[in-house]
């Protein structure tokens, strides 16, 4: 399917303009991820809340480029109350797309917006900066629950 570069600037300009779950909270159960950039003003925390196998929140603050924080507040929106499984499913499937590879576009939803992100080096790590946080939250969940 050909994406409409002008529906993609506007998906990621409403979510950089209304950013959707960044606000950090001081509530038990949340795990948390500092990330900060060496190459862009990219300085956030991203924090989830993982019970029985389910992410029940996620959740995000600090200071980003259009592109860091929009592909948060997607990337929190798609994952919200999925299974780990399920999360991880579109997680692989938007580093795939990132990396250029066939990817499934119906599991990405709005996240499609950065399928060109790829193209441009120097703006992977703001893409997919919020995704790593939550990557490795999901895997330090997985480990405790073998533990």
């Amino acid at each position: 399917m050909a994406l409409d570069p002008t529906i993609l600037r506007d998906i990621i300009m409403d979510h950089y303009e209304y950013p959707r779950n960044k606000e950090l909270t001081e509530k038990d159960g949340y795990m948390s991820r500092h990330m900060a950039s060496d190459s862009c003003i990219d300085d956030i925390t991203v924090q989830s809340k993982i019970e029985n196998g389910i992410i029940e929140d996620v959740r995000f603050d600090g200071v980003a480029c259009t592109i860091s924080t929009a592909s948060t507040s997607i990337m929190t929106e798609l994952v919200k109350d999925k299974s780990i499984e399920e999360a991880k499913e579109i997680i692989d499937n938007y580093f795939k797309m990132i990396d250029q590879q066939e990817y499934d576009e119906d599991l990405l939803e709005e996240a499609v917006a950065f399928s060109g992100v790829g193209k441009q080096a120097n703006r992977i790590n703001c893409a997919t900066i919020g995704w790593k946080a939550l990557r490795d939250m999901i895997d330090e969940s997985e480990e405790k629950d073998h533990e």
